[in-house]
């Protein structure tokens, strides 16, 4: 088998060493993660608002077909709740909720996303994603899982409520207030309550109860189940549904259909830019779940095939009655924890739910809609992370503008301008940093070869002589930058004979940079003062020598900055090197 097909099919790779270890661990993984799965895809497709069937069909076939492509051995993908917001709020624009169209749009999006995730798989475009800052993304995160906690209120509540920011949601929620449901609330904070205490004091409380560690986490993850069970049957024992409790109602008993994507050209360019945003999100997500449990066991996450699996993922979405998907961080950490070896884990997950749409979904008709929307709260708070904002504060303030302003632009403004700020703002970022790069001025340490900052050593300098390290690749953004800095000291400096550019830390010199150092070469020469390069790496002279700049140049390239110090700081040395 040629090492380039397996590449783009792992599952080649690990299936030839799976044994009946493996096969155990991931069958016990498979289980604890299903029973998680099956309330949590119910509450995600409503998140999404879609048919609660529609979150388990996005839990089938994307699994299936990630464990094929995907390289995480533990990353378990589907419904999440970011994604589904996402979902929401992109397919409401376009078409009325609880129609065909928003499902046909749904499937749409799945299908436009999974075909912009194959792309940058398959063009080895997965660095892209490194544009978008973690700072960024935490605080989008943050916003958003307040957004989707607000959003679930109205279910709580059992009122009806819209909007999409969260002005727009809390004001319909005001509104209606006095449309309560007793019963509904009681049942809403009652499951809320007991979701937060399953998922924090119950493990603890089996574990000294005597119960074994595996036996008290399947049953602690069966804590939604329990929810979904007792409050389903106080709904069709005392027939609350005729109290005004909303239910989930009739769910098709089948498995996944065989659904076709839109090809309009009308909604695909009114879906696309969503979808580049969802993929983006996504993979981000995706793929710093599927790095931190692979560095746990010493495994390698391919970026570029993770974008292929994902991808595929999408695209079997859409086609299966599903919507977006990617690899969830609450369910690929309790597979990880479960035992998961391999992707297999995933599939055996795809066959319980498959097993589950077929024998299951009767079962739900009387599940009341707020224990779905507490489902929800209890997921989503956890994403949410104000100490950010401290940290970045603490650290960099520009960090912490960029992180303030994502949340408070999706709070204000809705998800997509939020995730699309969160874009531009970590491009700004990186853009903002590099055009003002940092340039120490650089003195001897007495007795060594090495030269550090003026300002935070005691160092040996010459005043004839002027050493700035140049801490930045040069480029378009900072080339001017550089000029006028140089410019300014020359002038400063009347007694100054040559300005070192110390390039240890230059990976690369584009082409505006070039420019910039010939304009600083030329300014320099007029006013008998010598430019001159130290370690200057291979890859950028080799550039360099492409050009007439080293000819030029009216000073020298020195292989270290102690060469550089020793020719220029004796005068006999320093003449010949200006001559």
């Amino acid at each position: 088998m040629k090492p380039g097909f397996t590449r783009y099919l792992p599952i080649l790779t690990w299936g030839r060493t799976y044994d009946c270890s493996a096969l155990t661990n991931d069958l016990v993984a498979a289980v604890i993660v299903t029973i998680m799965l099956i309330p949590q895809s119910l509450a995600y497709a409503l998140l999404a608002g879609l048919p609660p069937e529609a979150g388990i069909y996005a839990s089938i076939a994307p699994i299936l077909l990630y464990a094929v492509f995907g390289t995480s051995r533990a990353l378990a993908v589907g419904p999440v709740a970011v994604v589904s917001l996402l979902t929401a709020s992109a397919v409401g624009q376009v078409a009325q909720q609880g129609t065909a169209g928003y499902a046909v749009a749904a499937l749409t999006l799945a299908g436009l996303s999974g075909g912009i995730l194959l792309l940058l798989g398959i063009f080895r475009l997965g660095f892209l994603a490194n544009f978008l800052s973690h700072p960024v993304i935490a605080g989008f995160i943050t916003a958003s899982g307040i957004l989707i906690a607000t959003s679930q209120l109205k279910h709580i509540l059992g009122i009806e409520a819209g909007g999409h920011t969260l002005i727009q949601m809390a004001g319909s929620i005001l509104t209606h207030l006095g449309q309560t449901n007793p019963i509904t609330v009681i049942i809403g904070v009652t499951a809320t309550v007991f979701l937060f205490w399953v998922r924090k004091g119950l493990k603890p409380l089996l574990r000294r109860m005597g119960a074994g560690p595996l036996l008290a986490d399947i049953i602690a993850k069966a804590g939604p189940v329990a929810a979904v069970v007792v409050t389903t049957l106080a709904v069709w024992g005392f027939d609350l549904a005729g109290h005004g409790v909303s239910i989930v109602g009739q769910v098709p008993q089948a498995l996944p259909p065989l659904t076709l994507p839109s090809l309009s050209p009308d909604l695909i360019g009114q879906l696309l830019v969503p979808a580049i945003l969802i993929s983006v999100i996504g993979f981000v997500e995706s793929i710093s779940v599927a790095q931190t449990l692979a560095a746990k066991k010493r495994q390698r996450i391919d970026p570029n095939q993770e974008l292929i699996g994902l991808g595929a993922a999408n695209i079997g979405a859409a086609f299966t009655g599903g919507y977006p998907v990617t690899g969830g961080f609450a369910r690929s950490v309790v597979n990880f924890d479960a035992g998961a070896e391999t992707p297999a884990a995933g599939a055996f997950t795809a066959i319980g739910l498959a097993i589950a749409a077929l024998s299951l979904t009767p079962l739900v008709y009387y599940l009341p809609n707020a224990t779905l929307a507490a489902t929800i709260v209890v997921a989503v708070l956890s994403l949410v992370d104000f100490s950010i904002l401290r940290k970045t504060w603490a650290y960099s303030r520009t960090d912490f503008t960029a992180v303030a302003a994502t949340i408070l632009v999706t709070l204000t403004l809705g998800v997509e301008i939020g995730v699309a700020s969160g874009v531009v703002l970590s491009i700004a970022l990186h853009l903002y940093k590099t055009s003002r790069p940092h340039v120490a001025e650089v003195g001897l340490i007495p007795g060594t070869n090495h030269f550090r900052n003026i300002s935070r050593h005691d160092v040996a300098t010459d005043a004839q002589i002027l050493t700035l390290r140049v801490d930045e690749s040069l480029y378009f953004v900072n080339a001017r930058f550089l000029e006028d800095l140089i410019q300014d000291r020359v002038i400063d400096g009347r007694s100054l004979r040559h300005v070192i550019l110390m390039c240890s830390a230059v990976n690369e010199i584009d082409y505006s940079a070039l420019e910039s150092l010939e304009a600083i070469n030329h300014r320099l020469g007029d006013l008998g003062v010598g430019l001159h390069l130290s370690e200057v790496k291979g890859p950028v002279m080799d550039r360099l020598r492409k050009t007439h700049f080293l000819d030029q140049l009216n000073g020298s390239v020195f292989l270290s900055q102690y060469d550089a110090w020793m020719a220029l700081s004796q005068p006999d040395n320093a003449q010949k090197v200006a001559e």
